[in-house]
């Protein structure tokens, strides 16, 4: 498996998402957490709670017709991995994200603006599992 360099892309995506975790901030007073957003969405407490949710979500889902209006075709994407092994892999994140209290998303870059010692913990856990699974499944299992 081959991965590809991309440090513009990469720093571009980065600072937008670390500009919408600001203005979220800034507007609502709210964490930018995409499974604590997610489930705020599913089960609202209010119309209003609801609405900036899902409006945070459709933008969410926008994303590639945005890039596809600036550059003129669709981001490609190549998921090499078979949809059984896909699905379980993202029930493990649901059960972690439940676990931790939070997401990468709101844990790395919230969490630790805020310098939260939880997020912190959170962070520095998800980083050594993901080098350790990464070293597995390439260096151990060949994948």
């Amino acid at each position: 498996m081959e991965t590809s360099f991309t440090p513009f892309l990469s720093l571009s995506g980065g600072l937008m998402i670390g500009l919408a975790a600001v203005l979220l901030m800034w507007l609502r007073g709210r964490i930018m957490g995409a499974t604590g957003i997610l489930a705020g969405a599913l089960l609202p407490n209010n119309l209003d709670d609801w609405l900036w949710r899902v409006m945070l979500l459709v933008g969410m889902l926008c994303g590639p017709w945005v890039y596809f209006a600036i550059v003129g075709q669709l981001p490609e994407i190549n998921v090499q991995v078979p949809t059984g092994p896909l699905m379980l892999g993202g029930f493990i994140v649901g059960v972690g994200v439940t676990l931790g209290s939070g997401c990468t998303s709101g844990h790395g870059v919230c969490g630790l603006a805020r310098l939260s010692p939880r997020s912190m913990a959170a962070t520095g856990t998800f980083m050594l599992t993901t080098g350790i699974t990464v070293y597995v499944v390439r260096h151990i299992l060949g994948a």
